[in-house]
């Protein structure tokens, strides 16, 4: 490789222009490209053939980092709109690649030649995926049928971007008095936003507000309230879109004469058929329900030792369960909050992965970033101190922000035409508790958990050494690419790892050994009844489009609430501030799950040969992030673990024999 290109962009210049120029002379060079490819008349070649596809996708995701990717952090509504548009702009554009019929005509000419049938492993994939996306833009049908679909994804497009536009610029809560604020911590108190009245505040739609009020609030009705809003979040706006949106999928599945649009979708994921998702859940779920109906037992003594004859609800689910790890475990989680200020938390997780995979880390002073509260480092290879990646760190809730947890590709790491090899940069972004005053960030344990997950696709983005973009940026199936964030989810639970980090905000202690080994022990707490919570996702998920037949997605909620052994939450319908479902997980939530088996898998490697281990960290560095895309997720595992993959280290978390 000729050099290494890092390719820092000034965030604090864009503009609305800059965004419309930026898209526009995208497309431009994009279509020069493809002109090219679709012209050329000589002999057919990789290099006059795949990779302008190839240079294509590298034009196309920088600019998306550069432009798109504001809709989800930028302060400036303007922006945010412009890049909002920038992104259907340019996802449409790049949508309609695949139709173009001398395009593929060009590729599929290629795949018959001796040059194409001499192509290296990843090459190969990347020609094989490419007539892949062709055959399913529909170039094997009659060109009318062709066009509808074109017309259909387009639309999709449209629907999936105001959906979570909806979602990121919703704005409710409810106002509570001072009376009203019994059982809950004091720094959350302090930081709550006055309301219109004086000594009433405002608690709105956030993280940070609603799930310590949800966890501690001593007010069951106000509780009951706030779930209410929380769950009905967009409900006015999102709910014909997410109907649409699935009237649409089954029409694109339709003219494909498949049975669903699970069963269109599946052939790009690892469980390739809708019959093994059934198959995992079928399995799983009884099983999970037996533990579950014991979990939801001891919940129910404590709601009847409360005061409370009524059956346990679904929206009182975090509050029991955080009762029962003060009163039964001696684990309130306020209190052990204190022992993870975000400061000590990330530098403990930046320490954790530099022992572990190799690397170091460095902090950028200049970051030219969006927003004041981004903080970027440089990561670099430990042995040689050669330059990897870049990544943002944009951690506290604002007006208009992506409203969750991410991690977002900004630029994609891959070898450029002239053997450049251009290293990613990446962005992780959250909504946990802002400092206040001289008081720090104090995470929930919980949070800690959600920000290694995040970080573990931060790993991926950053360590792949994919050559192509289509194998990059975590581009592995969709129900795979969890298994990298669930395995670091480990981490959060063992008690030398914790001690190494976890130190009193105020005094600087360390987490005392007996808390740590509380802690530890309530990591299995109502194990059951959570992961029924995601199965309960993921079976809805697959409802909705596992038929052609119109569906009433409130109707699913209220019948697949069995799931989960706890009442529907009556006249809320929670599917329309779900993001996941417009957002990529449609027909593949199941992959959170279904991802965490392998993750588990992979993590008994880390149990049995050290969970600090160097090797074993240089192992699945360079079997699992650095191949990134260019294998099946199942060959990967195998590579890594040298077995067959298996689900006994998911079963014993979950209390299940195999």
């Amino acid at each position: 490789m000729a050099n290494v290109l890092a390719m820092r962009f000034d965030f604090s210049s864009v503009d609305v222009a800059s965004i419309e120029t930026l898209v526009a002379d995208t497309m431009t060079a994009g279509d020069e490209l493809i002109r090219a490819v679709e012209t050329f008349e000589g002999a057919r070649k990789f290099s006059n053939t795949m990779r302008p596809l190839e240079d294509v996708g590298v034009i196309t995701t920088t600019a998306y980092g550069r432009g798109p990717f504001l809709a989800q952090v930028s302060t400036d509504e303007a922006v945010r709109n412009a890049a909002r548009q920038a992104e259907e702009t340019l996802t449409k554009w790049s949508l309609d690649l695949t139709y173009r019929d001398d395009l593929y005509a060009a590729v599929l000419a290629y795949a018959d030649t001796e040059d194409a049938i001499s192509l290296g492993d990843e090459a190969r994939r990347f020609l094989d995926h490419s007539l892949r996306d062709f055959r399913m833009a529909g170039h094997e049908l009659s060109k009318e049928s062709r066009e509808k679909i074109r017309a259909l994804r387009s639309r999709l497009v449209e629907l999936e971007i105001a959906f979570s536009t909806n979602i990121a610029e919703f704005d409710d809560g409810i106002v509570v008095g001072e009376d009203d604020l019994a059982g809950l911590p004091d720094d959350y108190v302090e930081r709550l936003e006055a309301a219109g009245e004086p000594g009433t505040f405002r608690i709105g739609m956030a993280y940070p507000d609603v799930v310590p009020f949800l966890d501690n609030s001593s007010r069951r009705d106000l509780r009951e309230t706030l779930s209410f809003k929380f769950n009905n979040r967009a409900r006015e706006a999102n709910t014909p879109i997410l109907i649409e949106a699935l009237s649409l999928r089954s029409q694109i599945a339709a003219l494909f004469g498949m049975d669903s649009w699970a069963h269109y979708q599946m052939e790009t994921k690892m469980a390739k058929r809708p019959e093994s998702v059934d198959e995992f859940y079928a399995d799983l779920v009884p099983k999970l329900r037996e533990g579950g109906a014991i979990e939801k037992e001891a919940l129910q003594t404590l709601l009847a030792a409360d005061g409370h004859s009524d059956d346990l609800q679904g929206w009182e689910r975090r509050f029991s369960h955080t009762q029962q790890m003060k009163t039964e475990y001696g684990v309130d989680p306020s209190v052990v909050a204190e022992y993870f200020p975000l400061d000590g938390v990330v530098q403990g997780m930046l320490e954790i992965t530099q022992e572990v995979f190799g690397l170091t880390y460095e902090e950028i002073a200049n970051t030219n970033s969006w927003h004041e509260d981004v903080s970027l480092y440089q990561v670099k290879n430990k042995a040689d101190g050669a330059h990897i990646a870049y990544f943002y760190m944009d951690l506290f809730p604002r007006d208009g922000k992506f409203s969750h947890a991410a991690a977002f590709p900004l630029v994609a790491g891959c070898v450029l035409a002239d053997g450049t090899d251009q290293r990613p940069i990446s962005a992780i972004v959250a909504n946990f508790t802002k400092p206040t005053g001289d008081r720090p960030s104090l995470l929930q344990h919980s949070e800690v958990v959600t920000l290694f997950h995040e970080f573990g696709h931060i790993l991926h983005m950053s360590l792949t050494r994919a050559e192509f973009t289509r194998f990059s940026s975590a581009n592995t199936e969709w129900d795979f690419v969890e298994a990298p964030s669930q395995i670091m989810e480990n981490w959060c639970w063992l008690p030398d790892v914790l001690a190494r980090f976890a130190r009193h905000h105020e005094s600087g202690e360390p987490i005392p050994s007996d808390l740590v080994t509380r802690l530890t022990e309530v990591r299995d707490l109502n194990v059951a009844l959570l992961s029924l919570r995601q199965a309960y996702y993921g079976q809805i998920d697959m409802d909705m489009h596992s038929t052609l037949d119109t569906v009433d997605p409130e109707q699913l909620e209220i019948d697949r609430a069995e799931i989960t052994l706890l009442p529907h939450h009556q006249g809320t319908l929670q599917l329309a501030s779900f993001g996941h479902m417009l957002g990529g997980y449609d027909a593949g939530y199941y992959g959170y799950l279904w991802s965490e088996v392998f993750g588990d898998d992979m993590f008994s490697r880390f149990t049995e040969e050290g969970v600090l281990s160097l090797s074993v960290g240089m192992a699945y560095r360079q079997t699992i992030l650095e191949p990134n895309g260019t294998k099946d997720g199942m060959d990967l595992l195998r590579d890594f673990l040298g077995r067959e993959p298996n689900n006994d280290a998911f079963l014993k978390k979950l209390g299940i024999k195999g």
